[in-house]
């Protein structure tokens, strides 16, 4: 049963996270809120990140786990995404650093 990230280590993974970029919306994946939960599997040893993308029918996941593979690199050993469509993900979600970034990008939100 997977349970809460110590905060030094929930800290390091967000960091982390910041620098996989949603490549349709060139914004980081944490500022957009796709990043639903973090948490520890003991059983497996490993990260969950449950997390959703902008739509269902997405067809980057690939793209976007390799990206969490390469920003986790170092930070843990192994990691799973458990992908979370409800709630579906609005824009709502997006941080005000997420807001400034699509701002900059040209969207008006």
């Amino acid at each position: 049963m997977p349970t809460a990230l110590e905060p030094q280590l929930f800290d390091k993974v967000e960091e982390g996270l910041k620098d996989v970029v949603d490549p349709e919306l060139g914004v980081n994946i944490v500022d957009l809120g796709l990043v639903y939960d973090l948490a520890w599997d003991e059983e497996s040893d490993a990260l969950i990140i449950s997390m959703t993308l902008t739509s269902a029918g997405c067809p980057l996941t690939d793209v976007i786990e390799e990206s969490v593979a390469n920003a986790l690199d170092g930070i843990v050993e192994q990691f799973r995404i458990n992908w979370v469509w409800m709630p579906p993900w609005g824009p709502e979600r997006i941080t005000d650093d997420g807001r400034d970034m699509m701002r900059a990008l040209g969207f008006s939100i």
